[in-house]
């Protein structure tokens, strides 16, 4: 029996990014987070931020138009926006620091569901580090989370509690898997929206915490 089909990256992204509000300053972190900056909603000016020091860039560049000189965090080649800025790293961070990011997206590898998430260190693996993900968990004024709803040995990832060093406690607000949209709210995970052909059942046996399933459930919300 094939596997049913699951929300792709861009989808996952394409969800988050339609919470950005007009004249935010978004955070998109290395990895599957940059790929917000391809969501273009007309009626909104969002100023993406890079923390290596780029700020108000576009979309991703297609193939055959990159500037080897303009990439995001992630060293992806963005475009130009009318207004873009490129800043010292230090003062990027200055603005991090600042608290005028109104929202920073980041992967992980465990979020729980009060709030808290882990994204830096895998134990008895190589790499990981202290970065700046600390510094936008503790100045952005939201944390959104980009990920995999289970590992690849099929492990859930949204959990009770993170079982990894967590990158900080308590300040995720909202996670798109692959599986759909979760608020974390004072009770737990709200499944607010499922991947089309997902049921709240199926979406409850992947995941390591009790869901509330939202009054309001309805089939993810997609680019038109």
């Amino acid at each position: 029996m094939a596997e049913k089909p699951k929300l792709s990256r861009q989808q996952m992204c394409d969800r988050l990014a339609m919470e950005f509000q007009d004249e935010w300053i978004v955070n998109l972190g290395v990895g599957m987070p940059t790929l917000c900056s391809n969501y273009v909603d007309p009626a909104k000016d969002i100023i993406f931020h890079s923390e290596n020091g780029v700020i108000g860039f576009g979309p991703l560049a297609p193939e055959g138009q990159e500037d080897r000189h303009l990439v995001n965090a992630s060293s992806q080649h963005v475009t130009v926006r009318p207004g873009m800025a490129i800043v010292h790293h230090a003062d990027s961070f200055g603005l991090i620091r600042s608290g005028m990011v109104d929202v920073t997206v980041m992967g992980a590898y465990e979020v729980a569901e009060n709030g808290d998430f882990a994204n830096w260190r895998i134990p008895n693996r190589k790499g990981g580090g202290i970065g700046g993900a600390m510094d936008l968990a503790a100045c952005a004024k939201r944390v959104f989370i980009a990920m995999e709803h289970i590992t690849r040995e099929g492990e859930p990832r949204l959990l009770e509690r993170c079982k990894l060093p967590i990158t900080a406690p308590g300040v995720v607000t909202l996670v798109a898997t692959d599986l759909g949209l979760f608020e974390v709210t004072p009770q737990g995970f709200k499944l607010r929206e499922n991947a089309p052909g997902w049921s709240p059942e199926e979406i409850q046996a992947q995941t390591g915490s009790k869901l509330i399933v939202s009054d309001d459930l309805r089939d993810l919300r997609m680019r038109d």
